[in-house]
């Protein structure tokens, strides 16, 4: 089976802060993997096809606005029309409003906030590849 990836990377606006404190709603993190795994189904069958049902979900650590966030995904098991897949959200840099509004540290170690599995339907007669 040929390995397909995809990986998005974005920071955080005030916009996606939905909580006090900045916090930014779980909810978004799947939105990213919606958006893997569009990609994923083009690079596979050259069709966006349709996200089916997540398996498993697991928030792992909070996500600020002002976070930047690279959310990966691959595909680990494929069907006839189904396409198996496995996703991770991390933090890679961070804001630092201790030192000044426009400081921030880009993380010796990126933190997981979000890993989730799923499974995208690409019916036949949309599959190009």
């Amino acid at each position: 089976m040929t390995t397909y990836k995809s990986v998005i990377r974005l920071r955080m606006s005030a916009h996606d802060a939905h909580y006090g404190g900045n916090l930014v709603d779980g909810a978004r993190m799947l939105q990213l993997f919606g958006d893997v795994a569009t990609e994923l189904l083009i690079q596979r069958d050259g069709d966006e096809g349709l996200f089916k049902a997540y398996d498993m979900v697991e928030f792992m650590a909070p996500v600020y606005a002002g976070d930047y966030i690279e959310a990966v995904g691959e595909i680990v098991a494929e069907g006839n029309t189904s396409r198996k897949m496995k996703f991770e959200a991390r933090k890679i840099i961070a804001p630092r409003p201790d030192i000044c509004d426009s400081a921030a540290d880009v993380l010796a170690e990126p933190v997981v906030v979000c890993r989730a599995t799923g499974t995208c339907v690409t019916p036949k007669n949309c599959q190009r590849k």
